[in-house]
This record gives C-alpha cells, sequence and structure tokens, in this order.
C-alpha cells in the first residue's frame, strides 16, 4: 500500500514574533539548538519516512516514535530524557441533528505532542484535529510565547480541554432534551431509549479521553522546568488544571444523570403498563355485568318477570345500576 503523503507545516518565533515558516525537517535540530529560537513542527497523516526524518533529526524514542504512530493510543504523558512525549485528544460533538437518535455523534481528533527545550512536534494520525485553532491561540498570545515553549504547550492543551467542555455542554443539553420527554405522555418511548443510549455511548467515549487528562496535565505541571517554563506561566497551567478537574467532574455527574434517566424511564414503563392493566382489568369488570345478567335472564326456568316485559326492564336496570356502579368506583380510584 503507497503511504498517503504527510502534510508538514513548520514554524519560527523570535521573541515571540513569527521569523519563518514551513522551514525543512533537516533544520529542526539546528534551530532547537539556538537558544532565541522557538520552534513548532507539524506533521499530518505521516508515513514511516517522515517518522525516520524526525527520530533521526532530534533522537526520538523508538517507543515514543510507535505510540506517535499507532492506533487506540490512551490520552498520557511520557518523560524521555531531554523530552516529554504526550498524547491528547480533541472532541467535537455537532450540535445539529442532535435529535436523531442514529446522527454521527462523538468525534475524536488525536494529537501527539514531543516536548523540547525550545520548541514542539506534533504529530496528528489524520486531518481531525483542530490545529488552526490552537494557531490562532498562539498567535492571539504573543506575550506568553515570548516565554518559551510552555506557552505552545499551553495554548494546545487549552484548545483541547475547551474542546472537552463544548462536548460535556452539547450532551448535557441532549440530556435535558431527554429530561423534559420523560414524563411526557405524547413521547415515544422507542425514541427516548435510543436517544438515552447514543447519549450513554457518547459519555463512555467522552470519558476515556477527558479523564486522563487530569493525569496529562499533572505529569507537565511536575516537569514544566524541564522545558525551562518560567514561573510567569504558573497561573496559566494551574488555571488548566481547573478546567481539566471542572470538566473530569461534570462528565462524571453526566454519567450519573443518564443512568439516573435510563432508570427512570423504565420505571415509568412499568408504571404505565400497570396503568393500561387497571384499565383493562376495570373495563372487563364492567363488561362482565351485562354477560352475567344477560346469561341469568337466559336461563329457561322461570324468575320474576320470565316470559314478560318485565323481565326486560328488570335485566336493563341491573345491567345499568352494576355498570354504573362500577364504573363510578373504579373512576374514584382512578383506575379510568
Amino acid at each position: 500500500m503507497t503511504d498517503v503523503t504527510a502534510a508538514i507545516h513548520t514554524r519560527l518565533w523570535r521573541a515571540g514574533e513569527l521569523e519563518v515558516e514551513d522551514f525543512p525537517l533537516e533544520q529542526i535540530s539546528n534551530h532547537l539548538a539556538s537558544r532565541d529560537c522557538l520552534v513548532w513542527v507539524d506533521v499530518c497523516n505521516p508515513n514511516h519516512e517522515n517518522m525516520q526524518v524526525l527520530a533521526g533529526e532530534l533522537g526520538l524514542h523508538p517507543a515514543a516514535v510507535e505510540d506517535a504512530l499507532a492506533h487506540g493510543e490512551r490520552a498520557k504523558a511520557t518523560r524521555y530524557g531531554s523530552y516529554t512525549f504526550l498524547t491528547a485528544y480533541g472532541t467535537t460533538l455537532p450540535s445539529t441533528n442532535r435529535d436523531d437518535p442514529d446522527a454521527t455523534s462523538l468525534h475524536l481528533g488525536r494529537v501527539s505532542v514531543f516536548v523540547f527545550p525550545r520548541g514542539i512536534v506534533t504529530v496528528r494520525p489524520q486531518d481531525d484535529f483542530d490545529m488552526e485553532e490552537v494557531v490562532r491561540r498562539w498567535d492571539a498570545s504573543r506575550d506568553l510565547l515570548a516565554l518559551g515553549v510552555g506557552a505552545l504547550v499551553y495554548g494546545l492543551l487549552d484548545v483541547v480541554v475547551d474542546s472537552h467542555f463544548d462536548a460535556v455542554q452539547a450532551l448535557d443539553d441532549t440530556i435535558e432534551g431527554l429530561e423534559d420527554g420523560l414524563f411526557d405522555d405524547g413521547a415515544i418511548t422507542k425514541e427516548i431509549q435510543r436517544r438515552t443510549y447514543r447519549v450513554r455511548k457518547d459519555l463512555v467515549q467522552l470519558r476515556r479521553v477527558v479523564l486522563p487528562m487530569r493525569e496529562l496535565v499533572n505529569t507537565v505541571l511536575r516537569h514544566r522546568h524541564d522545558f525551562h517554563a518560567p514561573s510567569d506561566l504558573d497561573p496559566w497551567f494551574d488555571d488548566l488544571y481547573d478546567h481539566v478537574l471542572r470538566a473530569s467532574e461534570w462528565t462524571e455527574s453526566l454519567r450519573d444523570m443518564i443512568s439516573a434517566i435510563f432508570e427512570t424511564n423504565l420505571s415509568l414503563q412499568d408504571t404505565r403498563m400497570n396503568t393500561v392493566m387497571k384499565q383493562l382489568t376495570a373495563w372487563a369488570a364492567i363488561i362482565a355485568v351485562p354477560t352475567a345478567v344477560t346469561g341469568f335472564f337466559g336461563q329457561n326456568v322461570p324468575y320474576l318477570g320470565f316470559g314478560r316485559p318485565l323481565g326486560v326492564y328488570l335485566s336493563v336496570a341491573i345491567i345499568v345500576g352494576a355498570a354504573g356502579l362500577l364504573f363510578a368506583q373504579f373512576k374514584r380510584r382512578g383506575w379510568l
């Protein structure tokens, strides 16, 4: 199979100002060795040749290169000698057609990051992570870029965490819609069940990428001085960690809410079934009255009004009176 051509983008800043773009990969190590440079390299759809060039230029550990290319890696942070390796997932949850239970839901965009003292290298297996938003954040925070590579790491992780918040908010809105329809007598039970199942699947996927972010950001906080992050960035990283905790707690609360909705829906189905059974039982009891009376008056033996119009009047009166009495009793008890 022919490798897909990788999309490579490079940038170099000095004192927070962009100086060079799209320089060759072979120049990465030279720029990283310069003290006044800040370097970013992005490789999208990497192939074996690209990664070998990067590994040779930067001295990357084979395990880190394998993790950057492998599928299904969990969000994590690992320290390798002179650099830190990160894997994180951005999330998108389209707000349109969220009422459609069969609509495509949560999308994950993976990015792996090699953090060096004077630059970072991002590797994206597919073009499904919003790197343009990361670049916009960097361009809008030139004062932070002057503080070094820690600003690049913060900007990227901030975009990741914000995407988690957007996904959690969208799921929260969907759950509120489920709650509104849960007690609606006109709601279709099967549709609620399908939508609830879809939200539960989305939450399972979301938890897999949100919860490990606590460990990832905590590792970055512990090792931020290894890539010379100044103390001026500490408030930004502390705020980022706070956002990670909030996203994790919000995700956990949504899981409890969707479980409660699922259980409540089952309980309401049982309640509605009991109501239907009571109504059927009540009507069966009412219908049994004329059946019993007509059967009694159909006997071939003399009884009051036998062979005379009185018998008809008497049977009709008994049927109407007994059925009306049963109807009134069932209505008063809420069975009808």
